[in-house]
């Protein structure tokens, strides 16, 4: 079946919610970004390159998020699975009026500059081993979960980012250290935590 009359319904439900749902605009909306790999018998899908031993399709999708249980998809974009995820950012990431919310599989320094540079908001985690200068510690709220909230350029000489951006320690629910990279500096510290556990 051609696969066209599938992303036109797509497009067409995705319509049919923008206008059911109401969106206070005075709240800018989150957007989450993630990826899910769909591993494909290598026989019957050569075409779809992942691995030796296997095929396999990527879908990048972008969900709105409404509230705590309630999101919906807004754009959806299907890769081989060999394509790396941060190469889809600069597909899934077009709307300056909202917040955009990503895992470390999108990590791209360059990118992250160029976005802050053209007024789009990020929220995402860094992986353990970044590189980080730390600029400024901002003081926080004695009831806050949030274990660190700094000013930081993060990279290293070669592969840096020139803009300043703010880093978040935070737990997971497993306890485990999570470090939080933004480009909003307008938000509470604990507003941002709870955003990225939306995701």
């Amino acid at each position: 079946m051609n696969p066209d009359i599938f992303q036109q319904l797509f497009l067409d439900l995705v319509v049919q919610i923008h206008q059911k749902t109401n969106v206070s605009k005075s709240v800018m909306p989150l957007k989450i970004i993630d990826s899910s790999t769909l591993p494909l018998n290598l026989t019957n899908h050569k075409w779809a390159e992942f691995r030796k031993t296997k095929a396999g399709v990527k879908l990048h999708l972008r969900l709105v998020f409404m509230k705590k249980g309630t999101s919906y998809p807004e754009k959806a974009v299907l890769t081989n699975a060999i394509e790396h995820d941060r190469g889809q950012l600069e597909v899934m990431v077009d709307d300056r009026e909202c917040m955009y919310v990503f895992d470390r599989g999108y990590l791209d320094y360059e990118r992250f500059d160029r976005m802050t540079d053209e007024g789009f908001f990020f929220l995402t985690r860094l992986k353990k081993n970044a590189v980080i200068r730390e600029i400024y510690d901002f003081k926080i709220p004695a009831d806050s979960a949030v274990l660190s909230d700094q000013m930081v350029l993060i990279g290293t000489v070669q592969n840096r980012a020139e803009n300043y951006f703010r880093l978040l320690k935070v737990k997971d629910s497993k306890g485990n250290i999570l470090w939080l990279i933004t480009n909003r500096f307008d938000l509470a510290p604990d507003e941002i935590s709870d955003m990225y556990k939306s995701r």
